[in-house]
């Protein structure tokens, strides 16, 4: 197992499950999973994240609050510069689940995480970068529950893996039922062909 990476700057928890429709919907949108991603590494400022996102302060701004109210992400340290106070955010934990059982509540959808995946690995596929797997198997829901906690410890191991190098690789992962997927007639079945 590889060891955990030190926290980026300040306290952070290792899993926060989402709970209420107001965090879910702020997962909503790509850039904001694209600031928490970056957050990952260290605490940083609006105008840091404008930098490196190549968006207007004010709609980073935007988008900060938003994580900022849902409790995704918190004002770890502030400093002055000139006459401003200015706010550096970190992660509120290291990953971000959605809670299979909300209590009753109707959590809303975020987004689908395989469109996001199939834009940005479209350049690494065309340049035979890409490693991907795509499998079916016929699987009770307790075992799809116990295969997919599996995966959600493998990607957490990910999240904590130290941040280096010079390019940033993207995981996706998920299990999802299949409804039309083929299948072959059981052979003890009348009428089935023998199966010799």
């Amino acid at each position: 197992m590889t060891p955990a990476a030190p926290p980026p700057g300040h306290e952070i928890a290792d899993r926060l499950v989402l709970t209420r429709p107001a965090q879910v919907r702020a997962l909503g949108h790509p850039l904001r999973t694209t600031i928490l991603g970056l957050l990952t590494e260290r605490a940083a400022s609006v105008a840091e994240l404008a930098e490196a996102t190549h968006r207007p302060k004010s709609t980073i701004a935007h988008h900060v609050s938003v994580l900022h109210l849902a409790g995704l992400v918190q004002v770890v340290r502030t400093r002055r510069v000139r006459a401003v106070e200015e706010r550096f955010y970190g992660r509120a934990a290291r990953t971000v689940t959605i809670s299979v059982d909300p209590g009753g509540a109707e959590l809303p959808l975020d987004f689908n995480d395989f469109e996001v995946a199939a834009r940005e690995s479209s350049a690494a596929y065309e340049a035979r970068r890409l490693w991907a797997f795509l499998r079916h198997a016929r699987l009770s829901d307790e075992q799809a529950s116990e295969f997919w906690t599996r995966i959600r410890d493998l990607v957490e191991e990910y999240d904590r893996l130290p941040r280096s190098g010079a390019t940033t690789y993207g995981l996706a992962v998920g299990i999802y039922p299949v409804p039309d997927y083929p299948r072959l007639p059981d052979p003890r079945e009348p009428g089935a062909p023998d199966a010799g």
